[in-house]
């Protein structure tokens, strides 16, 4: 036992470690798409600037260049011309994307365990046009179908006039800069969430994982369907939940300027190298499990 105190600043190389793991990824994907290091230089240091800026938000205009650079070891002049750039807002959900939520979420499209695959096109609810103007009444029916399609998301039988629902999960493989929106929006928030529970003295935020080694090829590939029924499960209970409050928040004209993201995600790889286990017949220990 120690009688010093424990440090409440994270050691410098476990902080950069952690940048160094997080940085490659990154770097893996940047290099596969011929983004160069001066492109990611440039947003590393706005980002820098805007993280100085909101560590002190009660400094004088006057003192804010010199406040920055002292924070972050930027020159005076770098800095100045960074605070003067455009800022970068983040967008909101697209309506059809809303539309496309609200199928698989609401209970009154829920029979049993399973969702209605298809819908009619027009009429009263059930219908497409129902669920459309249910999300907003401010873009036609008719464009939010024409997007969705568009998107490989549904399909509409002219046979029947009914819209069918291709896909159950909203995952745009093959439109590179919509996944790259999503790359941005979740790991983005789940960085943030776990970064605001290393900087509290309380972990404000869930974030939690599982984590398991020593698994074979085809016990993980057993594992990922139930993962993903997992996300569907969790899917069906708390969307309607959420839309329940917005509507509420609505109706009681609370201020409506909180957002949330859950997310789940599932990630297998080989182990590496160092760590990997000796054959079977050499072990008496059983496979590790471990939350995280």
């Amino acid at each position: 036992m120690s009688a010093e105190p424990p440090t409440t600043a994270p050691p410098a190389s476990a902080l950069l470690q952690a940048c160094r793991a997080l940085l490659a990824p990154l770097a893996e994907l940047a290099i596969a798409r011929g983004l160069h290091y001066s492109d990611l230089d440039e947003l590393l240091r706005a980002a820098f600037v805007e993280a100085a800026l909101a560590a002190h938000p009660d400094v004088a205009t006057s003192r804010a260049v010199s406040r920055v650079s002292a924070a972050t070891g930027l020159h005076r002049r770098e800095v100045s011309r960074l605070m003067q750039a455009e800022p970068i807002t983040e967008g909101k959900r697209s309506p059809a994307t809303q539309v496309f939520t609200r199928w698989l979420s609401d209970p009154a499209l829920q029979p049993g365990d399973a969702f209605l695959a298809s819908l009619p096109r027009q009429g009263p609810a059930p219908s497409f046009e129902s669920l459309a103007q249910s999300v907003t009444k401010d873009v036609h029916p008719r464009s939010l179908l024409e997007e969705l399609c568009r998107l490989g998301l549904t399909r509409v039988d002219e046979a029947t006039d009914r819209v069918e629902l291709l896909r159950d999960r909203f995952a745009p493989a093959g439109d590179e800069p919509r996944m790259l929106g999503f790359l941005a929006s979740n790991v983005g928030d789940h960085l943030r969430a776990a970064t605001a529970n290393v900087l509290a003295d309380a972990p404000p935020h869930l974030e939690q994982a599982l984590f398991a080694d020593e698994l074979s090829r085809s016990s993980v590939q057993q594992l990922q369907p139930l993962v993903r029924e997992q996300w569907q499960q969790l899917l069906r209970t708390l969307a309607p939940e959420v839309q329940k409050l917005i509507d509420d928040d609505k109706a009681q004209q609370r201020a409506q300027d909180q957002r949330l993201r859950v997310g789940l995600y599932a990630y297998s790889a080989p182990m590496a190298p160092a760590t990997a286990p000796e054959p079977a017949a050499a072990k008496s220990a059983p496979a590790r499990r471990r939350p995280e």
